[in-house]
């Protein structure tokens, strides 16, 4: 028998002030209610309600001030990392254009790991990408593959914080990668990426390297508006 593990209190405080923040209930610039009615509210102690208020003001969606009513921030202007997890988590529905923009940041990303990578481990960067070669032709295949590579890359770039940033797009990467991946072309683009990039770095051709994961990445944001416009 599976037992799910009951939803603490404090979890489903802050659930519930994320999702009340998304879908506009408190708009960027109001204020919560009182700590005693919000309490009220939400079925939970005072001291539990501090704690998850707390952890809402560490992440950036709320400004507490000593004698003032709780503020609600503009999370896309005041948040940390961990806003990007919390919106995948919570929101019924991503913000319009969520997914391109972190397409664009990945762009902007990647040729710089992809880069560093091949110039300090190009035998691994050519043995992993060359596995591509041997996907079979089905989404899931490829959305698997395809946070393996890039999660890889970060790491054999040196730089732990490329891996820190892509691991807050993990809750939802695969589930959006297949979608994706649905698409005989997108495939495509990406079998030809592996390929390439197993012989640039085979080569240590870290220029090649950095050519190829521009011009990919971008293909890859409009392979995405593509998909889209196809719902």
């Amino acid at each position: 028998m599976n037992w799910e593990a009951p939803i603490r209190p404090i979890e489903h405080v802050e659930a519930a002030l994320v999702r009340a923040i998304l879908d506009g209930q408190y708009a960027a610039g109001s204020t919560l209610p009182g700590e005693r009615e919000l309490a009220q509210q939400l079925g939970v102690t005072r001291p539990t309600l501090r704690e998850a208020l707390r952890r809402l003001e560490r992440d950036g969606w709320l400004t507490i001030q000593q004698g003032k009513q709780t503020r609600v921030n503009d999370f896309w202007r005041e948040g940390g990392p961990n806003i990007l997890t919390a919106i995948v988590r919570y929101s019924d529905q991503l913000p319009a254009g969520f997914i391109t923009n972190l397409l664009e940041v990945r762009g902007v990303m990647a040729p710089a790991y992809i880069r560093a990578a091949v110039e300090r481990d190009p035998e691994g960067v050519a043995a992993l990408a060359a596995e591509g070669e041997r996907l079979a032709d089905e989404a899931a295949a490829y959305a698997l593959f395809d946070w393996r590579l890039h999660h890889e890359l970060t790491l054999r770039s040196g730089n732990p914080v490329y891996t820190l940033i892509l691991n807050g797009f993990a809750g939802f990467y695969e589930q959006v990668a297949q979608r994706y991946f649905s698409r005989p072309e997108a495939r495509a683009v990406s079998r030809s990426f592996y390929r390439t990039l197993a012989s640039v770095a085979a080569a240590r051709d870290t220029e090649a390297a950095t050519t190829l994961a521009r011009s990919v990445m971008q293909e890859s944001i409009a392979q995405w508006r593509v998909a889209r416009e196809e719902r």
